[in-house]
């Protein structure tokens, strides 16, 4: 039989319409992981790629983190007849004395995440996995438990992850030190900014780790905690004014905004939205939280994400390493099943009674504060403007966090070779080298301000070069202004949107001077020197660099910086291919005049920089 790599997917030819669809959809992806649980049930080992830690912990993972789908499954009163397997793991993977052990936790560690979703099955299912457990098991379960959560965890999203597990430990009458758990309820308030929006950690990052962590488990736990019914009430206002904004990062077709890292947990970006139904807070009228979480779920059920097993793959819209992070194991993409959280709540909970609700966007971009961005819904495209965040830490950081520009139809690409400036892929961004081989992109900001529509930043690609950058939102376009202060002559390459290239070279592109334009069977994408200056090269960029599609061309706009003051003016643009896409190419955005934008910075700029520039703290 032939591998096709859309019908692995366990999800494909699913409606996902209803609960009852939601459900087989869980089911289905579960399915797969059985042949790959360890005789003991412990352990579920589903390839031999490593990730940072070490081998046991991964194999935790495996085994963990189904639980976020299975345990909200059986609470809401579904059948599951794989507990016994679950019994048996918890029991061995807790035992000193097993081969299966997971390995003692005696500091910051990997278990610690993934105890936490044993914790919230223990809190919603004492019955079926704490209660049948012989007592020694149990012993040896709340012990390794207790140890695990005595240690530190990272100081960011995994804070929540003791306050979980302890809720577990509470519901099965197991003593610990709950100062331990106030403690870190108080240090989470300090990553609150305001009007709904958190920062992920000390680090200051704003990802969808914002929805899927932060607001996430604050959720479960306004509706799980007892006797906080204080804070339950301000996690649930902060998620309904977060969900104003966060509707933004999605389109109109359940694609979620591609930025940031840790994207191979997939339609875990969708779990926001099944959690404000776990706790009853209707942000939105549930026929638009319903549609979002649904549309989300349809999308990801028409991709190549799983491999011919049937096991999700590491990777966004196809296997891929490249985009992943060094925490990520084969086990990791299962984090994805946090978005069945829902399937806690009974039929008749009017998030599924509700009528499933289209998206209700305007053309009118839509400014974001916090996440220093600002959105643009074109033709069931979300686009963001982005002011840029620093990550210096994680594989790719600057490609996933400082480009100017993303999208949830187009993505972004990675680069696989950095000492090859000239096989760059540079979408939505601009790049810059001295020596034709090595090269340099936004990686951090000096300045980041916001005014209304505009975005400003300075950022320094060497010591002693500067570029202030400005980012507009103009119809189907939008417009990049860059002013280079540098003593040296430099050579620089500006991507537009990478398209899907198809396999049979049926692709029409065009280089001239002053422009770049490349139209696939699906999509057309165009970048323009507002100024003439440099000449355009529709690229076909390396194999597996972006996210959703393994092959893709970028436009591009290429040419001489002499040393002094140099101002570059782009306008870029990416349509499904149809009428529109042809009537927007015909008719790019004039220059705008950049003292026009100097002082509208000048006057109504709100500075960001506190957010998104790590150098102020």
């Amino acid at each position: 039989m032939t591998y096709d790599p859309v019908t692995a997917n366990p999800l494909f030819g699913n409606p996902l319409q209803t609960r009852e669809d939601v459900e087989k959809g869980l089911r289905d992806l579960f399915a797969p992981l059985l042949p790959f649980f360890s005789k003991g049930g412990a352990r579920v080992r589903l390839d031999e790629a490593g990730a940072h830690f070490d081998r046991a912990a991964a194999d935790l993972e495996g085994f963990a983190r189904p639980l976020w789908g299975l345990a909200p499954l059986a609470a809401g009163g579904a059948d599951f007849g794989h507990w016994e397997l679950y019994r048996r793991g918890l029991a061995n993977g807790t035992d000193p004395n097993h081969p299966e052990y997971w390995g003692a936790v005696n500091g910051t560690d990997q278990r610690q995440v993934e105890l936490a979703a044993i914790g919230f099955a223990m809190k919603l299912l004492p019955h079926l996995v704490w209660d049948p457990l012989p007592q020694e098991a149990k012993d040896n379960l709340a012990a390794y438990l207790i140890q695990a959560r005595s240690f530190r965890y990272s100081d960011n999203n995994w804070k929540f992850f003791r306050i979980l597990l302890d809720l577990g430990l509470e519901q099965c009458g197991v003593d610990f030190d709950r100062s331990l758990t106030t403690a870190y309820l108080e240090e989470l308030e300090a990553f609150y900014l305001g009007d709904g929006w958190y920062r992920d950690g000390t680090v200051r990052r704003i990802d969808h780790y914002i929805p899927f962590a932060m607001h996430f488990y604050g959720l479960i736990y306004a509706r799980l905690a007892k006797d906080d019914d204080k804070r339950a009430a301000e996690y649930k206002e902060r998620a309904r004014l977060f969900a104003q904004d966060m509707q933004h990062w999605f389109d109109e077709e359940g694609r979620a905004l591609a930025f940031g890292r840790s994207l191979t947990y997939r339609f875990a970006c969708g779990g926001f939205w099944g959690a404000l139904a776990f706790a009853d807070v209707e942000a939105l009228p549930w026929g638009v939280i319903k549609g979002h979480f649904l549309r989300h779920l349809r999308w990801w059920s028409t991709q190549p994400i799983a491999h011919g097993n049937g096991v999700l793959s590491v990777g966004y819209g196809y296997p891929n390493l490249f985009m992943s992070e060094s925490y990520n194991s084969a086990g990791s993409p299962y984090w994805a099943l946090k978005a069945f959280l829902p399937l806690a709540l009974p039929p008749e909970h009017p998030f599924w009674t509700a009528e499933e609700l289209p998206a209700d966007y305007t053309r009118e971009p839509v400014p974001l504060k916090h996440p220093g961005m600002v959105m643009q819904h074109v033709s069931k495209n979300v686009v963001a403007l982005s002011s840029g965040q620093q990550n210096w830490e994680m594989r790719a950081g600057a490609e996933k966090y400082a480009k100017f520009v993303y999208s949830s139809r187009y993505a972004f690409s990675v680069e696989v070779n950095h000492r090859a400036y000239h096989q760059g892929a540079f979408d939505g961004a601009l790049a810059l080298s001295d020596d034709g081989r090595h090269y340099r992109v936004r990686e951090a900001n000096e300045v980041a301000q916001i005014a209304g529509n505009l975005l400003f930043a300075k950022w320094k690609p060497w010591s002693d070069i500067t570029v202030e950058t400005w980012l507009l939102p103009a119809g189907d376009w939008h417009i990049r202004v860059h002013r280079i202060n540098t003593p040296r002559p430099l050579h620089g390459t500006e991507g537009g949107f990478a398209i899907a290239r198809a396999d049979a070279n049926s692709d029409v592109y065009s280089d001239q001077q002053g422009k770049a334009w490349a139209q696939s069977p699906t999509d057309v994408s165009v970048i323009v020197d507002l100024a003439g200056l440099r000449e355009g090269r529709a690229f076909r960029a390396l194999p597996n660099t972006n996210l959703i599609w393994s092959k893709t061309i970028v436009p591009q706009l290429r040419g001489e910086i002499a040393a002094g003051t140099t101002v570059l003016m782009t306008a870029a643009m990416a349509l499904p291919a149809g009428p529109q896409a042809q009537t927007s190419l015909d008719n790019p955005p004039p220059s705008p005049e950049l003292a026009e934008l100097e002082a509208m910075v000048a006057r109504a700029g709100i500075d960001v920089s506190a957010i998104l520039v790590p150098e102020r703290f």
